[in-house]
């Protein structure tokens, strides 16, 4: 087995919007699909509603557990945007006005024709000693401090965010991922499955089945940090599911 360094993250949605099913999540994906290029394995996510101790336990657990945890929602302007608050109540340190967010937020709505009120201020709190992470859509910025990124819940802005994190944050080598697909039930190669991955060190398999068209079917996902054995995964399965008397596609179906 490989001995190389793994680095692991957690996702901490916050919200009771998410909770309630008003709004869907799209953060964890698209963080998710960040971090593998990061070369860092997301390997929690939870969901926790807008009260501050259930959101100070979460992040004490999870970076507890983690190299790096990431949390979505709650940094807004309106009265219950409390991630910031809770942040820092697990990190036991205060919440102060960050001079470099409030410049950021006057400049922001300034150069709009507006103002800096006081709902508007409330997005440059931050917890103290942390660092801000730039936010080209709405000025409101995201927080870095130490393990933790505390980023906004409005996937076009978190992404964004991301994207000017990228290259920051230490990891290991990213993921190399390749789908292939068959109109086989799981059942009836699962043997055949666990045989590649056994046989591949450093490979990992996933299978997604599926019903569609009245038949059933599914899609198998070769990651590894090594192309090369992602392709020579690829190749034993792809000859194991055809010996077994079923087509497979490439690039999944």
């Amino acid at each position: 087995m490989s001995d190389e360094r793994i680095w692991t993250a957690a996702v901490l949605v916050i919200g009771d919007e998410i909770l309630s099913g008003r709004t869907q999540d799209k953060n964890v994906a698209q963080i998710a699909t960040w971090l593998d290029v990061q070369g860092i394995r997301l390997r929690e996510v939870r969901i926790v509603p807008d009260i501050e101790d259930e959101i100070v336990d979460a992040v004490n657990a999870l970076r507890a557990r983690y190299d790096y945890v990431f949390t979505t929602g709650g940094i807004g302007p309106t009265h219950d945007d409390i991630t910031v608050d809770a942040i820092a109540k697990a990190l036991g340190v205060d919440v102060i006005i960050h001079p470099d967010a409030r410049a950021i937020l006057e400049r922001y709505y300034t150069a709009r024709g507006g103002e800096l009120t006081e709902a508007r201020l409330r997005m440059a709190r931050t917890p103290a000693g942390a660092e801000l992470i730039p936010n080209r859509m709405s000025g409101a910025p995201g927080i870095r401090i130490g393990s933790l990124f505390v980023m906004a819940g409005v996937p076009h802005i978190t992404a964004g965010m991301l994207d000017a994190l990228t290259g920051t944050l230490e990891g290991g080598a990213p993921l190399v991922a390749h789908t292939i697909g068959a109109w086989a039930p799981e059942s009836e190669i699962a043997d055949i499955l666990s045989a590649a991955e056994r046989d591949h060190d450093g490979v990992a398999i996933g299978s997604y089945p599926f019903f569609r068209e009245g038949r059933t079917g599914a899609n198998f996902v070769i990651r590894a940090t090594d192309g090369d054995r992602v392709t020579a995964c690829v190749a034993a399965l792809t000859m194991g599911i055809e010996g077994a008397g079923y087509a497979v596609t490439d690039g999944g179906i």
